[in-house]
């Protein structure tokens, strides 16, 4: 049996992420209240998507907002176990990113 953290990569966690970036980007208000909580703008989301710190907040924002956290898993047919796995992925490798 896989353990959860080996379940899927960091790939797959990014494509978590982007699909959770673009449902936030479905609603202008939920991608509004993201963009004003992290502080990056609508121009500088674009060139950071390949960032695992940027995915990393997406999904945090996400997790953070347990029916919208329940909204994505259901519309983008995604458990929330995987959304959180993802998150953990993302901010593991975010870690290694800075001790590097």
């Amino acid at each position: 049996m896989r353990s959860r953290r080996t379940r899927f990569g960091i790939d797959r966690a990014e494509e978590i992420a982007i699909d959770g970036l673009s449902f936030l980007a479905g609603s202008a208000d939920q991608m509004g209240r993201f963009l004003s909580l992290t502080g990056i703008g609508p121009s500088a989301l674009s060139d950071a998507l390949g960032d695992p710190a940027l995915l990393a907040a997406v999904l945090e924002h996400i997790i953070g907002d347990e029916p919208l956290l329940l909204e994505l898993s259901a519309n983008r047919n995604i458990s929330p176990e995987d959304i959180i796995l993802a998150w953990d992925l993302l901010t593991l490798a975010v870690a290694e990113q800075s001790r590097s």
